[in-house]
């Protein structure tokens, strides 16, 4: 992946505020969405911006002054289509975990979720889909969570978008309101690791959320409408500035 530098990246934002598009975020309740929905706030990249989610997030004025809320029910989705039409840009960061919707919930919200409302953005006339998926995604993958992000991947790519942008972060490294002891655990170890090897086995939300709204304004892959970006590309695109 060729990365910019900063000065081609000041340059590639300009650029792209001016064609003034419009954007969805699924999934900003959680940490990368939340993170994400900030970064492209303050870079200005969109002149409209709507949340997508089960629920209205409590967003404090004047700096979400702009931001359209969608509450949308995802197990009758196709009642919500209009929710989904006139955006040039989706970005899908749902997901959701074994312990806390179980097996049947995960594959709901990480694959079939992810899905539909993929197909309504297509059908509702978006270019660019980015989804916000896991190292190791794979169909194949011995791991259940693996498997169902792998299975999404494909679901999604078959829609067929014009560009299709697939981010792979390793664990992500954040401070979550909700209480995961076992995760939390894993945080502390790797994150003291990351400073050894920053791109091996974790990557923050922040980072990530950087990488997406730079990934966003750049020009898509020569030839090639799908990319994936794995835990490094990550790392090395999201600590531009």
């Amino acid at each position: 992946m060729a990365v910019p530098s900063r000065e081609e990246l000041i340059t590639l934002r300009e650029s792209f505020r001016a064609k003034k598009q419009a954007c969805f975020i699924l999934g900003a309740s959680g940490e990368t969405g939340k993170e994400l929905l900030a970064k492209i706030l303050r870079q200005k990249l969109f002149s409209k911006v709507t949340i997508i989610g089960r629920r209205k997030l409590d967003l404090e004025a004047p700096f979400y002054s702009n931001v359209r809320q969608e509450v949308v029910d995802f197990e009758r989705l196709d009642e919500f289509a209009a929710a989904f039409q006139g955006h040039d840009v989706g970005f899908c960061c749902l997901g959701t975990t074994r312990g806390k919707a179980g097996m049947a919930g995960l594959v709901r919200v990480d694959r079939d979720y992810v899905h539909h409302a993929a197909k309504l953005a297509k059908a509702g006339g978006c270019r660019h889909f980015i989804l916000l998926s896991g190292m190791g995604a794979s169909p194949t993958s011995r791991f259940f969570l693996l498997q169902v992000k792998g299975e999404a991947e494909l679901k999604v790519k078959a829609i067929g978008f014009d560009r299709y942008s697939i981010f792979r972060p390793a664990l992500l490294l954040c401070d979550r309101q909700e209480s995961r002891p076992a995760e939390w655990v894993a945080r502390q170890v790797l994150g003291a690791v990351s400073y050894i090897f920053p791109t091996f086995y974790s990557v923050s939300t922040v980072t990530v959320a950087r990488a997406i709204a730079n990934n966003v304004v750049m020009p898509a892959p020569a030839n090639k409408k799908v990319e994936i970006l794995e835990n490094a590309d990550i790392h090395a695109l999201g600590n531009i500035k």
